[in-house]
């Protein structure tokens, strides 16, 4: 029976090394995967997923507009799997879609994202990904700054903490640290 999966991190937790993991492990055994991703994400080109290892692989990117529920349907080869990069930045409709693609195709899909942003609220994608999920794990990174579990993403720009601006930052470990809530609220920088 096929279900919804959420897998979320802090930044460099190692949610694309899990998907490239997966998608490998279907393929081994020659069964196709869709490996798709935020249109919004060009660090390594629009399409791609790429890891900060240097693993990288082309995929379908999702844009705002895009109908994943119609793009899945209309593949020639049914996929065993539908794998999902930067899920934090779906729409409430992909969200729904990719329901949809697990009840009515019967596909597993499995989104990999952040659950909050750097000024510690919701992404719209995770909201629902929250909400539709059959289920949902966490993958776990430890702080920066200590031995802890990180839970949240710190964001800077020269060397200073920033909480406040655009949700939507299309960025790495030049301005990002996974951080406990202790680091959060006093970073030692």
């Amino acid at each position: 029976m096929a279900q919804l999966f959420f897998r979320y991190g802090a930044m460099n937790s190692g949610k694309t090394i899990e998907i490239l993991k997966v998608a490998h492990n279907y393929e081994e055994q020659n069964k196709p995967v869709v490996i798709m991703t935020s249109g919004l994400d060009d660090r390594d080109d629009v399409g791609i997923v790429s890891s900060r290892i240097g693993m990288r692989r082309e995929a379908l990117p999702i844009f705002s507009q895009t109908d994943v529920f119609k793009k899945i349907s209309d593949l020639t080869v049914k996929p065993y799997c539908v794998l999902i990069d930067e899920a934090q930045f779906l729409k409430k409709q992909h969200v729904i879609d990719f329901a949809r693609v697990v009840d009515e195709l019967d596909i597993p899909v499995m989104a990999f994202g952040l659950k909050n942003d750097f000024r510690n609220e919701l992404f719209e994608g995770s909201r629902y990904l929250l909400l539709y999920a059959d289920k949902i794990e966490e993958i776990k990174t430890i702080c920066w700054f200590c031995h802890k579990k990180a839970i949240m993403n710190l964001h800077f720009i020269d060397g200073s903490p920033v909480y406040t601006g655009d949700q939507i930052q299309i960025g790495g470990n030049e301005a990002y640290y996974p951080v406990c809530r202790k680091h959060y609220l006093h970073p030692p920088l």
